[in-house]
């Protein structure tokens, strides 16, 4: 299996490298048995706020936005979708949960992915599956329980 991540930086200051944003998804998606493909786009509060309006109908900014891509014909590699996720909420949310900035950085990656994969967490028990889901994959990656 090969993940194509496409990485857009569009905020300032410090993120992970490249490579590990490739790590986070190649784990989340092994469940995916064919070459696949996701854009990353790192964004500030605005942006983020903006789209979480227009697309979900929510008042300002989230941690991750996910944008699944549902093809009319089969094309390789396979297009997943995008994940917006917003650099400052993120480095917020750290700091306020007491949490390893990376290991948040890579939990906000896994549950993105798995949303595009068809995930959710609006009904309980779809909720209790994901977060099942979510744990083992960090735990791959070394990560607790986030």
């Amino acid at each position: 299996m090969t993940v194509i991540v496409d990485l857009q930086v569009a905020c300032q200051g410090q993120h992970p490298q490249a490579s590990l944003f490739q790590q986070w998804a190649e784990a989340a998606l092994q469940q995916v048995n064919e070459e696949c493909e996701l854009s990353i786009r790192l964004v500030e509060q605005e942006e983020s706020a903006e789209l979480n309006l227009t697309y979900r109908g929510k008042e300002g900014a989230t941690n991750v936005l996910s944008f699944p891509f549902d093809s009319p014909v089969e094309i390789e590699p396979k297009l997943l979708g995008d994940l917006i996720i917003c650099q400052p909420k993120v480095e917020q949310e750290a700091q306020q949960q007491d949490k390893k900035l990376e290991y948040h950085w890579a939990h906000l990656v896994v549950h993105g992915c798995l949303h595009l994969l068809g995930y959710d967490h609006i009904k309980d028990d779809e909720a209790e599956e994901m977060e099942s889901l979510e744990i083992k994959i960090l735990q791959t990656l070394d990560i607790d329980n986030p």
